[in-house]
């Protein structure tokens, strides 16, 4: 089967489950925060894949690090998941899960990366052109800085890449010079 099309099968049904108890939002927010988790535990990923570590063991892990309550769909899932050998997949259901519950509720995300800390009022004049851009849709916003940009910033938009940084023109220009 192909590593895509689990994850989604997976989330869909998730999401299904989650509306049906009205609970769309609060798995949203627990399934963030299970990829934050993911995200800044490396071990965590290694946790789920060990086949010696006990399936109670790993339901705890991960119920905790998604701040998930005890009597909640998202246990029944995760423990759906470990049982059916699925745990690899955890970390792309929840991206799916994200993915889907975006669609659904209009939400775009959106990330500015810049080389520096940017101001309040540079970030908003950089949302507002955003926001014009996407119509009625609310937007979920995070702002990151990498100085390996050297200047200037990138704004991704769902996966639509706006690179203004000097990185980018620096890496042009030797292309071009390269032609």
């Amino acid at each position: 089967m192909n590593d895509g099309l689990i994850p989604n099968r997976y989330a869909k049904a998730l999401f299904k489950a989650a509306a049906e108890g009205n609970e769309q939002a609060r798995i949203y927010d627990e399934m963030k925060q299970l990829l934050c988790a993911f995200h800044s535990v490396p071990a965590l990923s290694a946790t789920v894949n060990n086949p010696f570590i006990a399936v109670d063991e790993k339901e705890k892990v991960l119920l905790t690090a998604a701040g998930a309550k005890p009597d909640s769909t998202l246990k029944k899932f995760i423990l759906l998941v470990i049982h059916k050998n699925r745990a690899s997949f955890l970390r792309s259901m929840a991206h799916a899960y994200l993915k889907l519950y975006r669609e659904a509720f209009g939400i775009a995300s959106v990330e500015i990366v810049s080389a520096i800390d940017l101001s309040d009022t540079e970030i908003s004049g950089i949302l507002d052109v955003v926001k014009r851009q996407l119509g009625g849709k609310t937007m979920e916003q995070s702002v990151k800085v990498d100085p390996q940009l050297i200047g200037g910033f990138t704004v991704s938009v769902d996966g639509m890449v706006l690179d203004a940084s000097i990185k980018n023109e620096l890496k042009k220009l030797r292309l071009k010079l390269l032609s």
